[in-house]
């Protein structure tokens, strides 16, 4: 599929602007406070002795639910607290891209779930993962899920210029980068039959912009609390996912 992408000299400036960015203490600062959110964060995990269906949670550091207070307030946790008989398997990492996720799904070959949601892509746009392998890899892992459950839901990353973290022009690149993740997430959740959740929002309509300290957890990257609970809303508004999570527990 033909993407956007960002021209060769505008990234070689925006690659130089970060580089003067990270030598700068509140970069610095933040940096460390995301290292220490993601080295205290544990995927949350559930197996209730009567569980009526299973989902299977793959991604990144927001699967684990890194930035929640706990792991019950992570997007896993909250879907748990809305559907005790819910078996729920994490096997999200902190850190994974795409092709990371691809191995998360073929650690699980033989297993079959009733759901699988994906959560990813940050790291992607972030880490700079060149666009041709990214997009196999995406559509790997919608080759691989689609096999493993009968509904799959894909939940990219939302616009990642609009986190605190970055600054212009930085924050520009990884706008662009967000917006051309989504388009092919959406167009291989569409060829596997799956549901596509759209968190991006240009940055004047970004509830992680407008809210950044409501929203955001204290390294100004990954979502809060209140971060989490408005990805579960729109979970359950885009992809109807309580609903279908309640109709597979009959």
């Amino acid at each position: 599929m033909n993407i956007r992408r960002p021209s060769v000299l505008g990234t070689v400036s925006l690659l130089a602007a970060l580089a003067v960015l990270t030598t700068s203490g509140c970069a610095a600062w933040r940096i460390k406070q995301s290292v220490e959110l993601a080295r205290q964060s544990q995927p949350f995990q559930a197996s209730p002795q009567n569980a009526g269906a299973s989902l299977l949670v793959v991604g990144d550091s927001t699967a684990v639910g890194t930035g929640a207070s706990s792991p019950a307030a992570s997007l896993a946790g909250l879907i748990a607290r809305e559907h005790p008989r819910l078996k729920i398997v994490n096997r999200a990492a902190d850190g994974a891209k795409y092709e990371d996720i691809v191995r998360q799904l073929e650690d699980a070959a033989g297993e079959r779930f009733d759901a699988i949601l994906v959560l990813g892509g940050g790291n992607d746009v972030i880490r700079l993962t060149p666009y041709a392998p990214l997009e196999e890899h995406i559509a790997r892992v919608g080759t691989l899920a689609r096999t493993q459950a009968r509904l799959v839901v894909f939940m990219p990353s939302g616009n990642v210029g609009s986190a605190p973290f970055f600054f212009p022009p930085w924050s520009w690149l990884m706008t662009q980068r967000s917006r051309a993740l989504h388009a092919v997430v959406r167009q291989v959740a569409a060829d596997n039959g799956a549901l596509y959740v759209n968190l991006f929002k240009e940055k004047q309509d970004d509830p992680f912009a407008q809210r950044p300290d409501e929203l955001n957890a204290k390294d100004g990257l990954h979502p809060s609390d209140e971060g989490y609970r408005l990805w579960l809303a729109e979970l359950n508004s885009q992809a109807d996912l309580g609903r279908r999570l309640a109709a597979l527990q009959r």
